[in-house]
């Protein structure tokens, strides 16, 4: 029903596409102005509506550059309840600053994160009031009146923006040619086992271009569950009745990850950044052992209170190639500066 649905919409998606092509080409002739910073500023985001692992791309420069510079990160802060500019303590709840820039700031303390809707103030703000050496933009693509000086642009494997449609007949927020603006793309939430050859097929259909890097990520799970007060293994806990809970795009890596590992579980899913109504936690709270995303956990936490509610820890890591990823950021800070 649903594909008939979109299909129905066509017309809609094309629309919506002329005057996102329209936007993008005005901003390319300087018609609509774009502001370039003199310091390092990186853009991280995707062309399609969510699930291509910008969270766990944000966490891995984190770790990459915070032992060397001081970091900061911009987000909006989605479905926050205040508005405005922000820079996080840690004890925020995530309804007031957004799941996750509570996660960032919780996983690392010493880096600067801020939300604003507005990105122009947001690192003005953030620039003059802690002097940050480099600046991520978390989610940025499609937010032109910021020209970052590095563009990171990630797609999922298993929905490809080439293999997608504008909204609201497909995912993508604009055409798949504005892919031509980013610096780096890269496949996320791969598997492990990809081979080069299948590799060198999803390059051709990407058409990345000589002045692009392309590489390949996947998901790498932790082998314990968290809480703020303990861990468990996982092997801890086969033959335990587990409810999955999620409210993020795409589960399926997580869902798959759990049944390898040989855990039975009811799976609660929600849609991405779901408010959590009382009427679903009363249903959630009724499992004895409680599985989450880390995202997710940043809002369950705050929202009831249950001895079993965990989150297992994930990373992003890549296939192959991570010091020239690695180096490429590095170079790219260096001449900046």
């Amino acid at each position: 029903m649903m594909s008939i649905l979109r299909k129905i919409l066509i017309p809609f998606s094309l629309l919506y596409s002329l005057i996102i092509r329209l936007r993008n080409y005005f901003y390319d002739i300087n018609l609509f102005n774009s502001i370039s910073y003199s310091f390092p500023v990186i853009g991280v985001g995707n062309l399609s509506v969510g699930g291509t692992g910008k969270t766990p791309m944000i966490e891995y420069l984190l770790r990459l550059l915070m032992p060397e510079y001081r970091v900061a990160t911009l987000s909006r802060g989605y479905g926050r309840k205040t508005r405005g500019f922000h820079l996080l303590q840690g004890t925020e709840i995530a309804s007031m600053v957004g799941d996750e820039p509570l996660q960032f700031k919780v996983n690392f303390p010493n880096a600067r994160v801020a939300v604003d809707e507005d990105r122009q103030r947001g690192i003005s703000l953030l620039h003059s009031e802690s002097s940050p050496e480099v600046i991520l933009l978390d989610d940025s693509f499609q937010h032109r009146k910021v020209k970052a000086g590095l563009n990171i642009l990630l797609t999922s494997y298993g929905n490809l923006y080439v293999n997608d449609f504008v909204l609201p007949t497909g995912n993508l927020r604009e055409p798949a040619s504005g892919a031509s603006r980013a610096n780096i793309v890269v496949v996320t939430k791969c598997p492990e086992n990809l081979k080069a050859r299948e590799q060198e097929k999803i390059k051709g259909s990407l058409g990345v271009k000589n002045n692009q890097e392309l590489f390949f990520s996947y998901i790498g799970y932790h082998s314990k569950i968290c809480s703020e007060k303990e861990e468990v293994p996982i092997k801890d806990i086969e033959g335990e009745k587990v409810c999955l809970v999620t409210g993020i795009a795409n589960p399926t890596p997580l869902a798959n990850f759990l049944t390898r590992q040989n855990i039975n579980f009811e799976h609660l899913e929600f849609p991405d950044h779901h408010n959590f109504y009382p009427k679903d936690l009363e249903r959630i709270a009724k499992a004895p052992l409680i599985i989450t995303t880390e995202k997710d956990y940043m809002r369950l936490k705050d929202l009831f209170s249950h001895q079993a509610l965990f989150y297992l820890p994930m990373k992003m890591k890549f296939l192959n190639n991570a010091l020239k990823f690695d180096n490429l950021i590095e170079e790219f800070i260096r001449n900046e500066k």
